[in-house]
């Protein structure tokens, strides 16, 4: 019975190759990709500059013998909220990346092109160079949460600013965005180095360590904070992906098929602002994430975002874990940021995808 129902499934997988239908390669990459990612995630909680093993401290906790303090600590409060977080960060840049590309019909599309990452870079170099200046009971009160808050604001406070620009009578030009969205980048840019070139060598230095990315300060506390903003961003990705399959045809095909175009528009703005901006907040910046993940999927299941939406998040967070591991682990006991570990692994990746599938992708 199972060997036929194996060469069931093996028919079926050659027969959706022989006809271009990707769905059934799409829903077998995802059940492959959603056991690499508990694989993933329980190595990464065995992996770190101490010898903690999470084989070692199942055994004792499911024998019910007392757990070593530092053992406790290191599991349950330091590895564990950075494997979650960085599933969930993984996820949403990877997501993230395919609706902006989804929305602009553009392969090259990242949360970056709307500004998002440069106005939250802008925010947390003004709370870096300048929170010293607020009031001592907001940093008794606010803490080490002061850079986070001002670099999700940031990029809120940008990506409202560009769909105000964007939308004229109730209409937003995709065109326009696209284009406001490379110039508020710069502007923030160029706000962001005005700050830095007043900065002292301390802020010089944690603004370069916030940009290149890191999870090392995750804690439950963050966890919890964030998630309202993760939750509130996913909540409408999944009723987008039947529009932007339509959208892909282009805007009049898509409103002849009844797409309110508008409202996929601004729910995939403030889905990514959302789910980026508490990313950036968190982590500070990591890139091709999200332009990679969704380039690679493409390739091997097609552009069907029913299907192409839930892969990436998968094969987001399976990806940003590898490189969390690899951050803590090449230079230990220090750590490398993961932004540079995430740019390494994946520019030269993405060259050779690219250069491999020219004619695919007619480049």
């Amino acid at each position: 019975m199972i060997l036929r129902r194996s060469l069931d499934i093996v028919q079926w997988w050659l027969n959706s190759r022989s006809t271009g239908d990707r769905s059934v390669r799409a829903w077998i990459l995802f059940i492959l990709l959603s056991v690499a990612l508990v694989l993933t995630a329980i190595s990464s909680l065995s992996v770190g500059a101490t010898d903690t093993a999470l084989y070692d401290f199942g055994l004792l906790w499911l024998s019910g013998k007392e757990i070593p303090l530092r053992d406790h600590v290191i599991m349950l409060d330091i590895r564990l909220p950075r494997v979650l977080l960085g599933m969930i960060i993984g996820a949403c840049l990877s997501v993230s990346g395919a609706l902006m590309q989804g929305l602009f019909r553009n392969p090259l599309a990242d949360p970056g092109l709307v500004g998002i990452s440069s106005g939250a870079a802008f925010g947390a170099v003004v709370a870096i160079v300048l929170g010293g200046l607020l009031p001592a009971f907001v940093l008794a009160t606010i803490g080490t949460y002061l850079i986070p808050i001002a670099a999700f604001l940031g990029g809120w406070f940008t990506t409202i600013l560009l769909y105000r620009v964007a939308t004229r009578s109730g209409r937003t030009s995709v065109a326009v965005m696209l284009l406001a969205g490379i110039a508020l980048s710069a502007l923030a840019a160029a706000l962001t180095g005005l700050l830095i070139f007043h900065a002292d060598d301390q802020q010089l230095r944690d603004f370069t360590f916030w940009s290149l990315g890191s999870l090392a300060g995750a804690t439950w506390t963050k966890l919890l904070v964030s998630s309202p903003f993760f939750i509130l961003g996913a909540i409408f990705v999944p009723s987008l992906a039947k529009s932007l399959n339509a959208l892909a045809l282009g805007e009049a095909s898509a409103m002849h098929l009844g797409i309110p175009l508008q409202k996929v528009k601004t729910l995939c703005i403030l889905s990514v602002a959302s789910l980026v901006g508490a990313s950036v907040a968190i982590s500070g910046g990591i890139g091709f994430i999200g332009i990679v993940v969704p380039h690679l999927l493409r390739l091997v299941i097609g552009p069907d975002h029913r299907y192409l939406l839930p892969n990436a998040a998968v094969l987001g967070a399976i990806i940003l874990l590898i490189a969390d591991m690899i951050s803590r682990t090449i230079v230990a006991p220090a750590e490398l940021p993961i932004g540079i570990v995430t740019a390494i692994i994946g520019g030269p990746f993405f060259i050779y995808i690219l250069l491999k599938n020219r004619t695919v992708l007619d480049l």
